[in-house]
């Protein structure tokens, strides 16, 4: 006998959700909605790994790609205060960042927040070994040439833009930017579970991720990063990696912070009385900076703003009826967050599951259209 519907808005998002689990796109997750400044749904399902205890809203997850806009949000907390400009020439704060007169030289902390720096990838991609040595990533990014004029266009730089963010909070604050974002983001807003890397001293309770591989139909779309799902779950699983600071891919937190996180910013930068960011700030972060048609680097129609990706194209995962005002990021076929300035919703969902992009947008939009539907009346 199949469940019957329940009427409560709660209730309904918990059994799409729950769903999930059920039909095995995922061994467990979270989901957490703000609807304005209440809390109207944290939960979890499932298991922490294959065979492994029951998850819990608690559990920390790997955030992949879903890091970027916490490691953006320290670039902006600096603005505001005056330390650095959007339009600065990244070699005004980073002098060895590139020869002055090159190509290289024009990159802006705005390109480099909006994936327009020229510098998608490069050999460090490939060598994980070496994420964990903050000063050979730093010579990495200085060793790199431009594949495009910086500002020409966009290209998602999966990795880079970590890397190049992250040295650019070391340079103008003197601190490194695990240390920034914990005393300037996370700790002002309580989200008490999440870091860029995993803390020395923290155990690695880190639920356990698996990589589902997808059908031959999804693979032909073209879409994503290379590589398979099976091969990110077995790095990211690693210890070492799970402690490295990348900040476009190894924090590590709960949906019920993320969620946070994008409630407070569509509420204009504050929540319960903590203030992260000015509204004007705000505004300016999540605006469109460039639009593509074709992402150099995922080979799909992208809407960049600064550290954050905006709805507006059939490739997003924040809904299928999202308001193109609507913010947030991804992460590796596993995560979501976004918050939606108009409805005032803000959602998070996070799973221990690797799937293909095209899968995961589905799973993800399937989420958001129910959050949707029972909160945003």
């Amino acid at each position: 006998m199949g469940s019957t519907f329940d009427a409560d808005p709660a209730a309904r998002v918990r059994q799409v959700f729950e769903s999930h689990v059920a039909a095995g796109l995922h061994h467990g997750g979270q989901l957490a909605v703000y609807d304005g400044t209440d809390l109207v749904l944290d939960v979890a399902a499932g298991v922490v790994a294959p065979d492994g205890p029951e998850t819990t809203p608690d559990r920390r997850h790997v955030l992949f790609s879903c890091t970027k806009p916490y490691a953006g949000a320290c670039l902006h907390h600096l603005v505001e205060r005056g330390q650095l400009s959007y339009d600065d020439p990244v070699c005004d704060h980073w002098p060895t960042f590139a020869e002055v007169g090159t190509e290289k030289a024009e990159a802006t902390v705005r390109h480099v927040l909006s994936h327009q720096a020229g510098l998608p990838s490069g050999p460090l991609d490939e060598d994980p070994g070496r994420w964990t040595d903050w000063e050979a990533a730093v010579t990495a990014m200085e060793d790199l040439d431009p594949t495009f004029r910086p500002g020409s266009t966009a290209a998602y730089h999966a990795l880079t833009y970590g890397f190049l963010v992250g040295e650019l909070v070391r340079r103008v604050s003197g601190t490194s930017v695990d240390t920034y974002a914990r005393e300037h983001v996370f700790e002002p807003l309580g989200m008490t579970d999440t870091s860029i890397g995993l803390p020395a001293g923290d155990p690695d309770d880190v639920a356990t991720l698996a990589g589902f591989e997808a059908g031959k139909r999804c693979r032909e779309s073209g879409a994503g990063l290379p590589g398979t799902a099976a091969e990110a779950a077995a790095l990211f699983n690693r210890e070492s990696i799970r402690r490295a600071v990348v900040p476009a891919a190894t924090g590590v937190g709960t949906a019920r912070d993320m969620a946070r996180f994008y409630a407070c910013l569509a509420n204009g930068g504050e929540l319960d009385g903590r203030r992260l960011l000015d509204p004007d700030t705000v505004r300016t972060a999540t605006s469109v900076q460039v639009e593509v048609e074709r992402d150099g680097t995922l080979r799909v129609p992208r809407r960049y703003a600064l550290g954050f990706e905006r709805a507006g194209t059939a490739w997003d995962k924040y809904g299928t009826v999202a308001p193109r005002t609507t913010f947030g990021h991804g992460g590796l076929g596993s995560v979501v967050g976004w918050g939606d300035p108009e409805s005032g919703l803000a959602m998070a969902y996070v799973t221990n599951g690797i799937r293909d992009e095209v899968e995961h947008a589905m799973r993800a939009n399937a989420v958001a259209d129910a959050v949707r539907t029972a909160f945003g009346a």
